[in-house]
């Protein structure tokens, strides 16, 4: 359990361009920024896109404040399709290799460089969990500041939109949080062909690379297939009923069908 904060301490807040994080750090500074040092980070990756950038532009003038930006040394221009080409893979069981090394290790890589008492992720009202298992398995000095306040993802995109901020295009595009596009731990054909409709550049990369490194990204009737593979009538659940966290540090525990 982390200790309580005291005056002249250092939290860091990881900002992953969703609007989750975005109101953890907003209620971060409100909470401690008079009596303690708190510094708001983010892990970028560069397929994330241009609109994540402009998210992060806003966030730091609504805040008043300078984002950080962290990447691990192995990779600097912070690409996923890189981590994949030089690790020869996408996704498996054990989750993505993106997320470990763009997302994970760039995290743990700045935590060992720059001196921090808290931590605050944006886990919201409903991932008390999520928030639990990162506590005993990574840091347990990890602050609930959401989930103290019962504050729910919904309640953070409206007090986002109530601040005249639009969120980034992810969300316009009818995917459930602002992840890169074609994430390569989605398996559910309805998010598949989604991304073929909405961004069919992205769509035509990823079937491209996966098809070259030998990576069946995608699960129809139970089995694997290539992206190049999948017909566009194919369907799964809703897209609106694909849970997919923010990228972070669960998100290589499973792929999200």
């Amino acid at each position: 359990m982390s200790r309580p904060v005291q005056t002249g301490d250092t939290i860091a807040v990881w900002f992953s361009c969703g609007a989750a994080s975005a109101i953890a750090a907003q209620e971060t500074l409100k909470r401690y920024g008079g009596a303690c040092r708190v510094r708001v980070i983010n892990n970028p990756v560069m397929e994330e896109g241009w609109d994540n950038r402009r998210f992060l532009a806003d966030i730091e003038t609504w805040l008043g404040i300078k984002i950080e930006i962290a990447t691990h040394p192995d990779y600097p221009m912070a690409s996923a399709a890189g981590v994949w080409e030089n690790r020869k893979f996408m996704c498996g069981t054990k989750g993505a290799p993106c997320t470990d090394w763009l997302k994970k290790r760039a995290r743990q890589h700045w935590e060992a460089n720059n001196h921090h008492d808290h931590l605050v992720m944006g886990f919201h009202a409903g991932e008390e969990e999520r928030h639990r298992t990162f506590a005993l398995t990574e840091r347990a000095n990890i602050l609930p500041i959401l989930i103290d306040r019962g504050i729910t993802k919904q309640e953070c995109a409206d007090r986002i939109a109530a601040a005249g901020i639009e969120l980034p295009v992810a969300y316009r595009l009818g995917l459930p949080n602002a992840n890169c596009l074609g994430c390569v731990k989605a398996t559910s054909p309805t998010y598949w062909n989604h991304i073929r409709s909405v961004a069919p550049e992205v769509f035509a990369a990823r079937a491209e690379q996966s098809r070259r490194i030998g990576a069946k990204l995608v699960r129809v009737n139970d089995e694997r297939i290539f992206l190049d593979e999948l017909s566009p009538n194919a369907k799964g659940r809703p897209l609106k009923e694909i849970k997919m966290p923010e990228c972070g540090i669960f998100c290589e525990e499973r792929s999200f069908a």
